[in-house]
């Protein structure tokens, strides 16, 4: 064969045409395999759209959102499910919930009233180069837990940006600004996965738990349980930045000033960031009190309504600043969930990939968070909960452990991405500022990586009986 023949052979077009073809074969093989007893006889046409739909969320060959919609085609087409099913799926609680708390946000972010509380809070933490590094892990994990952990980055990007250019910091070789970046992003991961809000990861694992089992987790149970890895990865996590990039500067007292003066720039607080500001924390409020008999939804709708009808923002922003394309994601990873699990073919997934070698809760707690965490790093974590949800359910009803369990071991260490730029938004964002090489997010993802995923396991056995979630 001529080198010319193997470089077509090899080109992207050529390349993208071979992936299709495996993927089309994929789903004969695997659709071709006779129904194991005890499942519906469209189980493993369910399993095979499900392996095609996971190849394409890995591979990227699709957007993740192209994928949904084609999974939404495939099991009507396949006989899996009919179509009335299949697009009742997008008409989820869950998936209105996260279109209202992205469209909460966008006013937060755009009235201004998220920079000015960012600036007053950062201001009183610029007394030292150690305690301002605090205040930047810890405020933009707090706001990540109400706001989407990428949202937060984003806005915490330029305020850090103007810190280092007011310190003189040389990009790429000052420790400090290396911890700043690193902080910021580590600060708005972890903060994350404390409630529903800081992605959509957990809803979406809740809108799966739901259409398969008809049971739920609310927002305050569900926020108890993640604090313990929330508040311990915290203190872990300053430290370690503190001993691998001791800051090389001994004062940060044109921080304050310069922090202060942009403050004083956005001028008096106005009357629609007050408002903004009142109406996020009575829907929050509302959120942990009524959540449970009113619904998170119906909460999040009437917010929107509300801001709508007081003008306290537009359409024109709305479109601008929400990610449309993620209820596509959605609704279709939890039409994939609920295929997977109404026609048994999560059963036999799970039978054939884990439940060789898991045979105690203990384990599969331990081997479930483990490939969680890991595949995080690689795939959206999206992705990561519609991939490992079905397996998660069959396999721990099979071992009697408690659903809501295995929907939060899922959803939790799918968020804590710490080592490659790619693995979140809010590391991509910080490895956007000049300051951080990959080595620098790889070493620290390295540590915290086994330590988040080791904290959560032990506040699984320590912490969540306390909250009447019992290991068997």
């Amino acid at each position: 064969m001529s080198l010319r023949a193997l470089w077509i052979w090899f080109s992207p077009h050529a390349r993208r045409t071979l992936f299709f073809a495996c993927a089309a074969l994929g789903y004969w093989l695997i659709s071709s395999i006779p129904p194991p007893s005890g499942t519906q006889p469209e189980a493993m046409k369910a399993v095979a759209i499900f392996a095609v739909c996971i190849f394409f969320y890995v591979t990227n060959l699709l957007p993740l959102m192209i994928t949904s919609l084609m999974a939404v085609i495939l099991f009507p087409l396949a006989g899996v499910l009919d179509s009335k099913t299949t697009f009742a799926l997008f008409g989820n609680q869950v998936v209105f919930f996260i279109l209202g708390a992205f469209i909460l946000a966008s006013p937060f972010m755009r009235s201004g009233l998220s920079k000015r509380i960012a600036l007053a809070v950062l201001r009183r933490f610029a007394g030292s180069p150690r305690v301002l590094l605090l205040g930047i892990l810890l405020f933009p994990a707090f706001l990540s837990c109400w706001m989407s952990e990428h949202a937060v980055a984003a806005m915490m990007f330029p305020i850090i940006m103007d810190i280092a250019d007011c310190l003189g910091l040389a990009s790429r070789t000052s420790r400090f600004g290396k911890a700043m970046f690193l902080i910021m992003a580590a600060g708005c991961i972890i903060g994350g996965i404390t409630t529903f809000l800081g992605g959509g990861r957990a809803p979406l694992a809740i809108g799966i738990l739901k259409e398969a089992t008809g049971q739920s987790v609310d927002f305050i149970p569900w926020a108890l349980a993640a604090l313990p890895t929330t508040i311990l990865l915290l203190f872990v996590a300053y430290f370690l930045f503190l001993y691998l990039y001791p800051p090389e500067i001994k004062d940060v007292a044109h921080v304050h000033e310069m922090l202060e003066q942009r403050r004083r720039e956005l001028g008096p607080i106005s009357a629609r960031e007050i408002t903004v500001g009142v109406l996020m924390l009575g829907t929050i409020a509302a959120w942990m009190l009524y959540g449970k008999s009113f619904g998170l939804a119906n909460i999040a709708i009437i917010a929107v309504i509300i801001l709508f009808a007081l003008r306290l923002t537009d359409w024109k922003e709305v479109e601008e600043d929400v990610n449309w394309g993620i209820f596509l994601m959605y609704g279709g990873a939890i039409c994939l969930g609920y295929a997977m699990e109404k026609t048994g073919g999560a059963a036999w997934l799970a039978h054939h990939t884990l439940g060789v070698f898991v045979d105690s809760p203990t384990l599969l707690i331990g081997a479930i968070s483990l490939l969680a965490i890991t595949l995080t790093e690689l795939i959206s974590n999206s992705a990561v909960v519609a991939l490992l949800m079905p397996v998660a359910l069959s396999m721990g009803r099979d071992l009697g452990i408690d659903p809501r369990i295995m929907t939060m071991v899922v959803a939790i260490p799918s968020g804590l991405a710490f080592m490659l730029p790619m693995g979140t938004p809010a590391t991509a964002i910080a490895f956007s500022s000049g300051f951080l090489t990959t080595r620098d997010t790889v070493r620290t993802g390295l540590i915290l990586f086994p330590i988040g995923w080791l904290i959560f396991n032990v506040s699984i056995y320590w912490v969540w009986p306390l909250l009447g979630l019992q290991m068997p």
